[in-house]
């Protein structure tokens, strides 16, 4: 009779928490998606006022009116081929050194895992950065952008746990075959790590699509600023003046905040699975 008692009370128990955990999540993504709602909505509709979240008209004159302005293209190419160049070469070095880093054998393995967690609680600082930077000769360089963000403590960790993650017999198998350890890398580890190439992939893009600090600090040529920069730009300096196609000002600077964000709500939902998969194995593997 106890036991029976026991496991209705735990199953109640077990039954509230989902319940409280679903409602949380619920707020949760309300609260994230109301922003985005607005924006989106004020882009589209010339007659909103006050929060609302349904467009009463749609009309895409902001939009057209942006896409047609010439200045945005060249920003919008270097965010595009700096975010494509950051994101190869940064899954390249974050695989390798993810890789390198399992190798449990080798010389000073504790030292290098030690100093890539010192770089996550401590960084050399902005000023020391830009001179060090500025010493070397590196201003304007688009290469200065991209390299701080194709390197991150946490990706490699990220990697470095995902690759643990794989049975080492798969290892032993390759090496009694005659594999190298690169070959091993190619043929074995990368195949197998889809999910973690995903997250980590994501991450970067992410990162260096919203790149706006670096381009600021390092790069003084205006035919090598990014889209963020140009959209900042743009909003500060009333360059997007919609006064002589009957809209407002704010209905242009919501449809520029919802290009920005557009490229990234198109390609998620192809990573979702992965992206979800690679967090969690490298959440939970140490």
């Amino acid at each position: 009779m106890n036991e029976k008692f026991s496991f209705k009370k735990g199953y109640r128990g077990r039954t509230i928490f989902l319940i409280c955990d679903v409602l949380f999540l619920v707020l949760l993504m309300v609260i994230m998606l109301i922003p985005f709602l607005k924006v989106l909505v004020d882009s589209l509709d010339p007659h909103t006022y006050g929060l609302r979240l349904f467009p009463k008209e749609i009309d895409l004159t902001a939009y057209k009116y942006i896409l047609s302005k010439k200045s945005i293209y060249q920003p919008l190419w270097v965010s595009v081929y700096t975010t494509i160049i950051a994101t190869v070469v940064g899954l390249l070095l974050t695989s390798l050194a993810g890789y390198v880093v399992i190798q449990k054998e080798m010389p000073g393995h504790k030292l290098i895992v030690g100093s890539i967690m010192l770089t996550m609680m401590f960084s050399g600082g902005m000023i020391p950065t830009y001179l060090t930077i500025k010493n070397l000769g590196l201003m304007d360089h688009v290469m200065t952008c991209i390299l701080p963000v194709c390197l991150s403590a946490y990706n490699i960790i990220l990697m470095k746990s995902f690759f643990e993650g794989i049975p080492g017999t798969l290892y032993e198998a390759a090496e009694l075959d005659g594999a190298t350890p690169m070959g091993i890398f190619w043929r074995i580890v990368l195949p197998l790590s889809k999910p973690a190439l995903a997250s980590v992939g994501l991450f970067i893009a992410v990162s260096m699509w919203n790149n706006y600090m670096n381009f600021i600090l390092y790069i003084t040529d205006t035919s090598k600023k990014n889209f963020q920069v140009k959209v900042r730009e743009l909003i500060l300096s009333d360059g997007l003046s919609g006064t002589n196609i009957g809209i407002s000002e704010d209905m242009l600077k919501n449809a520029m905040v919802v290009l920005v964000v557009l490229p990234f709500l198109v390609i998620y939902p192809f990573l979702q699975k992965y992206f979800v998969k690679g967090v969690t194995i490298g959440a939970v593997k140490g």
